[in-house]
């Protein structure tokens, strides 16, 4: 790609304008741009889209229905292969205890994520949706992603697009960006060479936004992928939102080291996920949203994510056992995430999935005093069945 000569050129069409810059300027943006001019620029953008200064948090319940999988990621510390001594499937009164917990400790939302287990088909998340629907119809089920859709619709031997409508129809109310990983053939090919490949994951996301099914994208940083393919994963992810607009945001976040076949021998230090973000913020006219991740930099690296294009802190995860298996060990409270939010300059408010406002915390004497909402790096129950 020819690098442009002027970035602060770049930098204040897209900040003062709002206007497209091309992936050959956000290359040379991430790599060259001054790192305050980057995420002035970014957070000009960001004050743009949304005067009001507010930053959001939600909270949610990611649960994991099985750890068995039969994709066998190289970055994956939390899947067994089938047939493993340390395999397990949680059955569903579990799943719905869980949910209730999550209920009453606040949760609009529950994210369901599993192993692509060999033997569960489309009717299986239909059963599970169908049933928290019905004990908990207030909870928005934003799960799975296209990897799980591909999977499902395998083992049923049903069209993608006959799956999704039925497992819409069963509860689901949204896709998370769960298996996009980085979408660029090379790297993807080295860290899941089992995976669907990141042309297909766009498809079926195409797919779902056409049939209604809105979506998040999210990008895990640090596998090894150049700083060219970093760019050309937001390339790729935007070309469908232009023909779509499903995508309600963009999630950027860090492979963790620990535990996998991977081991560390790359990762994206906090300053180029920083980068990114402001980047991602420039590049993505055409997405709402951008969030930064506390879960995998830390606590500090997402309050400055807000200083550079992020509108959003992402959750109070009363459970998370993926990343946190792969040696993710931050923790946070709701309280916490408010005081960050302020500290930053910004007003909190808890939001739903739709990233609706449902508390504006404008006065500090009235922040929630519950402590029992906190973030759990593992949570995994021992009381499993046999996979």
């Amino acid at each position: 790609m020819e690098q442009p000569s002027d970035l602060q050129a770049v930098l204040d069409r897209a900040a003062a304008a709002g206007g497209r810059i091309t992936p050959a300027e956000a290359l040379a943006l991430y790599t060259d741009a001054p790192l305050h001019a980057l995420g002035r620029a970014a957070d000009t953008v960001r004050r743009r889209r949304y005067p009001d200064g507010i930053a959001t948090y939600l909270i949610d319940r990611n649960i994991n229905y099985t750890n068995v999988c039969v994709t066998a990621c190289k970055f994956c510390a939390f899947y067994r292969p089938p047939k493993s001594e340390e395999g397990w499937v949680r059955d569903l009164d579990e799943i719905l205890r869980r949910c209730g917990e999550a209920v009453e400790l606040g949760a609009t939302q529950i994210m369901l994520q599993g192993g692509h287990h060999p033997e569960f088909g489309v009717e299986y998340y239909e059963r599970m949706f169908a049933a928290i629907k019905a004990a908990y119809p207030s909870l928005t089920l934003h799960s799975l992603g296209a990897s799980e859709v591909a999977h499902m619709a395998g083992v049923s031997g049903v069209p993608v697009e006959a799956a999704i409508r039925r497992i819409r129809a069963a509860g689901l109310d949204s896709f998370a960006g769960a298996g996009a990983e980085i979408l660029v053939a090379r790297p993807r090919t080295a860290i899941a060479p089992l995976k669907e490949s990141g042309e297909r994951w766009l498809e079926i996301m195409e797919t779902a936004h056409g049939l209604g099914v809105e979506s998040t994208a999210t990008f895990m940083m640090g596998t090894g992928e150049t700083n060219a393919e970093r760019i050309e994963h937001l390339r790729m992810i935007r070309d469908v939102q232009d023909r779509t607009g499903g995508f309600r945001a963009f999630i950027p976040w860090t492979y963790q080291p620990e535990n996998n076949h991977l081991r560390g021998r790359t990762q994206a230090s906090v300053l180029e996920y920083l980068r990114l973000v402001a980047v991602a913020r420039l590049f993505f006219d055409n997405v709402a949203h951008i969030q930064g991740s506390w879960l995998t930099t830390g606590k500090e690296a997402g309050q400055l994510s807000l200083h550079m294009g992020a509108d959003d802190l992402g959750s109070v995860m009363l459970e998370e056992n993926v990343v946190s298996s792969a040696g993710a060990r931050h923790r946070s409270n709701r309280l916490e995430l408010i005081h960050l939010i302020r500290t930053a300059g910004r007003i909190p408010a808890q939001r739903d999935t739709l990233y609706r406002h449902l508390v504006v915390h404008d006065d500090p004497a009235n922040d929630p005093v519950d402590d029992k909402v906190v973030s759990h790096f593992s949570s995994t129950a021992l009381d499993l069945q046999p996979a």
